[in-house]
């Protein structure tokens, strides 16, 4: 109350100046301390809870995806502006991407589940400049009046598999987000396992399908494009969601005794 600015979100303890954070669960009963204990404090600075983050991420690359797709005028040439490009692959790739970014904003709304854990602003902003940066560079690429999409003789067959894969995908990740949010909503303690929705079979081979189908959605939108910052975009999202999966994966192993020994973080069999 004698500083308000301080709310509990933006405040830290720590045992030692230079030692790691305490914990929200921790309880001072099970620390390493005597009778007495003094706690050093450490401000985090402004933060904002995680649905703020998550509509602030993804409606940007929404929007500025569209800002191209329209053309408006100083984005391209002044004789392109408000003009729309002649090959179908655009609108269809305009379409796949605006879905995507529709999805996880009603997941964001409807679907997940989240703590009172919050993420520092300064965070949120270098968030939104990597969401929104790729956006805009994927959409100067695909949008442009200069765009080349695949080749005609095998290109319509390669956008048809490549859009077949990534709704596969789309809705891949959409029952795995239904999945842990139902598995979060029992209350009980246990990791995720397969239901009757075939998309969640995938629990049989890794620990996070849910990145599974996240990547396999980028990857096709990379053969549907055919553009190289997509497939660059794609390699970037892979990477970081594989060291996301790995540390998923071994918090289950560690927490859950009989967890299944066949699973892999992301990819089955293999990583």
């Amino acid at each position: 109350k004698v500083y308000p600015h301080w709310y509990p979100a933006r405040q830290a303890l720590k045992l030692d100046p230079k030692g790691k954070l305490l914990r929200d669960d921790e309880i001072l009963q099970n620390l390493p301390v005597g009778t007495t204990a003094t706690m050093y404090f450490r401000d985090l600075g402004p933060q904002l809870g995680w649905t703020m983050v998550f509509l602030a991420e993804y409606i940007g690359p929404l929007l500025t995806y569209l800002l191209f797709y329209f053309r408006v005028p100083y984005i391209y040439s002044h004789r392109y502006a408000l003009t729309s490009s002649p090959h179908p692959v655009v609108t269809l790739a305009c379409a796949c991407h605006t879905f995507h970014y529709m999805k996880r904003l009603i997941e964001t709304i409807f679907v997940h589940r989240f703590s009172h854990g919050t993420m520092p602003l300064r965070t949120i902003v270098r968030n939104c400049a990597y969401y929104w940066g790729f956006s805009a560079w994927l959409a100067y690429y695909i949008n442009h009046p200069l765009y080349t999409p695949p080749c005609k003789f095998y290109g319509e067959l390669q956008v048809n598999y490549a859009l077949v894969i990534f709704v596969m995908c789309e809705l891949g990740n959409f029952s795995i987000h239904l999945t842990l949010n139902n598995l979060r909503g029992d209350g009980e303690l246990r990791y995720p396992t397969p239901t009757k929705n075939p998309f969640t079979w995938l629990f049989f081979f890794v620990s996070c399908p849910n990145y599974t189908y996240e990547v396999g959605a980028w990857v096709s939108f990379s053969i549907m494009t055919q553009c190289l910052p997509v497939a660059f975009y794609t390699l970037l999202g892979f990477i970081q969601m594989t060291i996301w999966a790995k540390g998923k994966h071994k918090a289950y192993s560690r927490e859950f005794k009989d967890y299944p020994s066949l699973r892999m973080a992301i990819i089955p069999l293999l990583l």
